[in-house]
C-alpha cells in the first residue's frame, strides 16, 4: 500500500537565504529618512511660525497707507537671553518667563536719576494709552547695577516688572544706536521673545505718542496670533 502523500504542514521547514542589503543600500536608506524626517520638521516650523511672519511681513512690507514706522526695526531680531534675574524684593526668575506678553522695556541703574524717571512715566503713558490692548503688553525696568532704588520711586512702580540683570547678558541682548547708551532708548520685545524693535534715543512726549502708533499697528497686525497670556511673574513692587 502506498503512503499517502503528507500534506505541506508534514513536511519538515525549509531554509530560505535571503540576500543581505549592502552597505551602501543602507547608508542610502538612512539618509532618505534623515532627509525625510528634516523636511517634515521644517514644514511643522513653518506652519507655527506663520502667523508671526504674516502680521510683520502685514506691518514692514504690505504697509498700505505707505507710512513709515517710528521705531527702528531690528533685523536679525534677537531672542530674549534665557538667564536668571532678580526682583527688587531678591527673588529669582528666569528672565524667559516674561515671554507671552509685549514687553516695553527700559534700562537705568537703579539710581533712576531724570532721564530714567522720565522714561519710566513715557513707558507707561504709551502702556495705558493703548486701551483694551494693554492688557497684552508689560513696563519692564531692569537694573544694570546693584544700587537701590529710591523708596520714593516705589510707589509708582506698582504696575511695573522691575529686574536687575547682569549688564554684561544684557549688553549681549540689546544694543544702542552708535554713539549711545543703552539707558538712551525704549526697547520693544514681542510675545515670542524676540526683540525686534528700538524707539529713537531720549524720547520725549511727542516721540512717545508715535511710539505709541507703532505698537498700536503693531498689536492690530499680531492679533491672528497673539492673545493676552498670563499674568506678571511678579507681584506689584511695593513700598517699604
Amino acid at each position: 500500500m502506498h503512503d499517502a502523500p503528507r500534506s505541506e504542514s508534514q513536511h519538515p521547514l525549509g531554509m530560505t537565504v535571503y540576500d543581505l542589503p549592502t552597505p551602501s543600500d543602507v547608508a542610502s536608506a538612512d539618509a532618505k529618512r534623515t532627509a525625510a524626517g528634516r523636511l517634515r520638521m521644517l514644514m511643522v516650523l513653518l506652519v507655527c511660525a506663520a502667523p508671526v511672519i504674516a502680521s510683520y511681513f502685514t506691518y514692514y512690507v504690505v504697509r498700505p497707507e505707505g507710512r513709515r514706522n517710528f521705531g527702528e526695526l531690528i533685523e536679525p531680531m534677537r531672542a530674549l537671553p534665557d538667564i536668571t534675574v532678580r526682583s527688587l524684593d531678591g527673588r529669582d526668575l528666569s528672565l524667559s518667563s516674561l515671554k507671552e506678553q509685549w514687553l516695553l522695556v527700559s534700562v537705568a541703574g537703579g539710581a533712576c536719576a531724570d532721564d530714567c524717571q522720565r522714561h519710566l512715566y513715557l513707558q507707561r503713558q504709551i502702556l495705558v494709552g493703548l486701551g483694551k490692548d494693554r492688557a497684552r503688553t508689560e513696563w519692564v525696568w531692569l537694573i544694570s547695577d546693584n544700587t537701590e532704588v529710591p523708596s520714593t520711586l516705589l510707589p509708582a512702580l506698582k504696575d511695573a516688572t522691575v529686574l536687575r540683570m547682569d549688564p554684561q547678558a544684557l549688553a549681549q541682548w540689546l544694543r544702542p544706536e552708535d554713539g549711545k547708551t543703552l539707558s538712551d532708548h525704549l526697547y520693544l520685545v514681542d510675545p515670542q521673545g524676540m526683540w525686534m524693535m528700538r524707539f529713537p534715543a531720549q524720547l520725549d512726549t511727542t516721540g512717545a505718542l508715535k511710539a505709541k502708533r507703532d505698537m498700536e499697528r503693531l498689536l492690530r497686525a499680531a492679533a491672528s496670533w497673539d492673545e493676552p497670556g498670563r499674568d506678571s511673574p511678579l507681584k506689584p513692587v511695593v513700598a517699604r
